[in-house]
């Protein structure tokens, strides 16, 4: 028997790899640039457009972060949450509420609040009865207004604003509120002393002082500050209940020299 070595195996032969076929090679090309095409609004949309929007929003919308949400009586028991906001000066503010049929509230002292009970009792009206104090920024409102709902005392819309330390980029201040709805007269559930109760539903009166506003022609912007309250629901100085779906509404007045005129 040989020793020797027989001839080696033949070579296998690798299988060819199959041909793409030029329609395939075609859709994934496109496929690719499509991908490639919206990788790239992504990141122009993401890292250059919204950042120069919001930069042009804030600067024309100051930012209400450090603003609180709620305010206290001077007991320093939890009052009125805010809910609205207004920008312009003192007498633009004045203007826009007059326009809107909102009286100044009368300054609260303890004729007033036997007014206020005698009114209750007796149902006569008291377009321009006192609200009592709330405070914010350590002070109490700086503007109160209201407007009553036909001959009956115990109802009532009414708004405080305080003037915040906010500017917009006309150098015009910002002033924030609470619109509450006073639906009924009685004792309160913490003090014991005479007063409105008022209605839980926050949003509702928000929702009905822009209404107001809108209709005079004077408000020139209008926007909404979503998510402003993460707590959204509480109870405030005299126990009564309320909720709201976290958002504050805000609106520029506009100048005085035109006022009535049509807005946006």
């Amino acid at each position: 028997m040989s020793n020797e070595p027989g001839p080696p195996p033949p070579a296998q032969e690798t299988p060819a790899s199959p041909a793409v076929p030029p329609k395939r090679r075609s859709r994934l090309r496109q496929g690719l640039t499509v991908f490639a095409g919206i990788v790239v609004v992504y990141l122009v949309m993401a890292y250059v457009v919204m950042p120069s929007l919001w930069k042009r929003y804030e600067r024309r919308h100051p930012s209400f972060e450090d603003v609180p949400r709620v305010t206290h009586t001077a007991s320093g028991i939890p009052g009125d949450p805010l809910n609205v906001a207004l920008i312009g000066t003192e007498e633009d503010l004045k203007r826009i509420m007059k326009a809107a049929k909102w009286y100044a509230a009368d300054p609260l002292n303890i004729r007033d609040d036997l007014k206020i009970a005698a009114a209750a009792v007796l149902k006569h009206p008291y377009d321009d009865a006192p609200v009592s104090n709330l405070f914010l920024f350590g002070r109490k409102e700086d503007l109160a207004f209201e407007q009553p709902v036909g001959n009956d005392p115990r109802k009532r819309h009414h708004v405080r604003f305080w003037k915040t330390q906010l500017v917009d980029a006309a150098d015009r201040p910002v002033w924030v509120g609470s619109a509450i709805f006073d639906d009924r007269v009685g004792i309160s559930r913490k003090t014991g002393q005479i007063t409105h109760h008022t209605a839980a539903d926050i949003d509702t009166e928000r929702d009905y002082l822009f209404t107001d506003l809108k209709r005079t022609g004077e408000l020139a912007e209008f926007f909404i500050v979503e998510d402003f309250h993460k707590v959204r629901e509480g109870r405030n100085g005299g126990g009564d209940p309320w909720h709201t779906d976290g958002n504050l509404y805000a609106g520029v007045i506009g100048p005085a020299d035109q006022a009535g005129g049509k807005r946006p």
